[in-house]
């Protein structure tokens, strides 16, 4: 693999920790394969191991050329779901004490936690990255791990593995209006700032 002489040290080994995290996903998410029984949940696991493969494979030829080839992939979750609200009933959680023990829950809850850390670093690395294309690709990268993140958390909060507890209405509507919004003082200051110079 031939790399690019005018990438800094650091970036490279911030695009090193992107793509080893990348390979470290996809083993994961083969792990958990064999303990994943629900269909659509099945269908949602390997399309996000094919989509992170197709990502991986990008990374890898962008690094080799030392240029954005632009086939850096996109992915949305959809956007017609309606999250649910409150807490009801949720079910008692603790380790498993074998992997003979893990379920849907448990895959899926595996999944929305790669995908958070992986959004997480990828956005750290982007942060140090100098190269513009590689940065941006990294940035895309960082946006699909939430799209990712987003995708599992609405299938667990359909079928109440996820649930979203809530404030008193009292509460939510006393801390929303904690915070007003400001004044111009501070383009107009920043204006007669401008017009003494």
């Amino acid at each position: 693999m031939m790399m690019n002489q005018q990438l800094g040290a650091h970036e490279l080994m911030e695009i090193h920790e992107v793509l080893c995290d990348t390979i470290d996903g996809i083993n994961q998410f083969q792990l958990y394969q064999p303990h994943c029984q629900d269909p659509q949940l099945q269908n949602i696991l390997q399309n996000q191991i094919n989509f992170m493969t197709n990502e991986y494979n990008s990374m890898v030829n962008m690094l080799s050329n030392a240029t954005a080839s632009g086939n850096i992939r996109t992915t949305q979750a959809k956007l017609n779901v309606s999250p649910t609200y409150g807490l009801n009933n949720p079910a008692p959680n603790q380790p498993n004490t074998s992997m003979n023990q893990m379920n849907d829950h448990d895959v899926a809850s595996g999944m929305l936690g790669c995908a958070k850390s992986s959004a997480v670093l990828r956005m750290h690395a982007a942060l140090e990255c100098a190269d513009p294309q590689i940065r941006n690709s990294i940035v895309q990268g960082a946006k699909n791990c939430s799209e990712q993140a987003y995708e599992i958390w609405q299938y667990m909060n359909e079928k109440g593995y996820y649930q979203v507890p809530t404030l008193k209405d009292t509460t939510a509507q006393t801390f929303a209006s904690m915070y007003q919004p400001t004044t111009s003082f501070n383009q107009q200051n920043f204006q007669s700032n401008q017009q003494n110079f």
